[in-house]
């Protein structure tokens, strides 16, 4: 039954035409369907607005506004800064309650542009990274463990320090961020498999206890390395062409880059456990359009050869765009969690799965051209 259902999904992505009749790959399609998929998502929240779910979707949402210049999808990101009066999460250090601050930063910009002041609604964020920053350095020697601890921490808070770094003009959260990020790559990266385990349980010390997948191989989450790549590009965006540890972030994406690319699956997408596919039913869209999002993003900066990489973002790109309904709803995505489930199908959303679909389809337009 297990493997009738799976390849039952795998048959309908392949063959299922686009829900809105038309290519995926002509611009003014991929516009339609990301704002069909902002204002869905809007009309059916979820969460907090500034909980670390939303921090992904509003960043895709943002990326909707620059690709479409719909000014409603503008007003939805002021309307939603405005419910919460530009707060972040409310614990200091957790990079979960950071990467609202990444939309924050970028209405900011926009404003600024137009002329307007944003000293106070940038204030509770200039505030956070203020404290966060001193706390850290002041608590340094007397903590037994690091700060982001688990791999989805690469997401929420790089980038959002990196953009702070930039519209602060203080360039010292850069190296901050740095910091931090070393002692994540060092605990989680897996040289082996070029992947980054979801944190210290999943980590292999040569024990019966190591957790296994139902082949035997290593547990590396699919979302969770998604999370990764896409905080990745996020964060190089804002790197300064000359800072100097700017190198080892492009050699991680290529990295990631290059195993991503080799395990992708015949349907387009990649399943919730990378190793062990065949224990998974159905693809996953939010780590795969996380995935998309990236590489579709290496290839539009020039760090990715795009002969190479295009028809991988493509063939991702096809799946996703079949896996949004009429009505905007993106499917596939797997629940919140911190492993590998199978606990999701076509009618499973979540709000970062608009969120990895919309930034997705932004690159998809850069990639494809007006």
């Amino acid at each position: 039954m297990k493997k009738s259902y799976w390849l039952f999904g795998l048959i309908f992505l392949m063959v299922a035409p686009s829900v809105f009749g038309q290519s995926a790959f002509e611009v003014k399609n991929i516009k339609t369907a990301m704002e069909k998929a902002t204002f869905w998502q809007l009309d059916h929240p979820k969460h907090k607005d500034y909980d670390w779910t939303n921090g992904a979707f509003y960043a895709g949402v943002f990326t909707a506004y620059e690709t479409t210049q719909n000014e409603d999808i503008f007003q939805a990101l002021l309307d939603m800064g405005k419910r919460v009066d530009w707060r972040p999460g409310l614990r200091l250090t957790h990079a979960d309650d950071h990467a609202i601050c990444q939309t924050y930063i970028d209405v900011a910009r926009v404003l600024e542009e137009k002329g307007e002041n944003t000293w106070r609604m940038m204030n509770p964020t200039r505030v956070v990274f203020e404290d966060f920053i001193e706390f850290e350095y002041v608590q340094r020697e007397r903590r037994d463990s690091i700060t982001w601890w688990w791999c989805d921490a690469l997401f929420m808070g790089p980038p959002a320090l990196a953009k702070y770094a930039n519209f602060s003009d203080n360039k010292r959260f850069l190296d901050f961020n740095d910091s931090l990020f070393q002692e994540t790559y060092d605990l989680l990266w897996d040289e082996e498999h070029h992947l980054f385990a979801r944190d210290v349980d999943y980590l292999w010390r040569g024990t019966k206890d190591d957790k296994k997948e139902a082949n035997g191989r290593k547990i590396f989450w699919s979302r969770g390395n998604g999370w990764v790549m896409g905080g990745l590009a996020r964060l190089l965006e804002e790197l300064p062409a000359d800072y100097p540890k700017r190198a080892f972030y492009e050699r991680l994406f290529k990295e990631m880059a290059v195993k991503i690319a080799s395990i992708q699956q015949e349907d387009g997408l990649w399943r919730a456990s990378l190793l062990d596919p065949e224990s998974y039913p159905g693809g996953e869209t939010s780590g795969s359009g996380f995935y998309c999002y990236a590489l579709a993003w290496g290839i539009n900066q020039g760090l990715l050869d795009k002969a190479t990489y295009e028809p991988v973002v493509k063939k991702a790109w096809s799946s996703l765009f079949q896996n949004i309904n009429e009505e905007g709803r993106v499917g596939w995505v797997q629940p919140i969690g911190q492993d590998p489930r199978k606990n999701f199908g076509p009618d499973s959303w979540e709000v970062y799965g608009t969120g990895a679909f919309l930034l997705a389809g932004s690159e998809m337009v850069k990639l494809i051209g007006e």
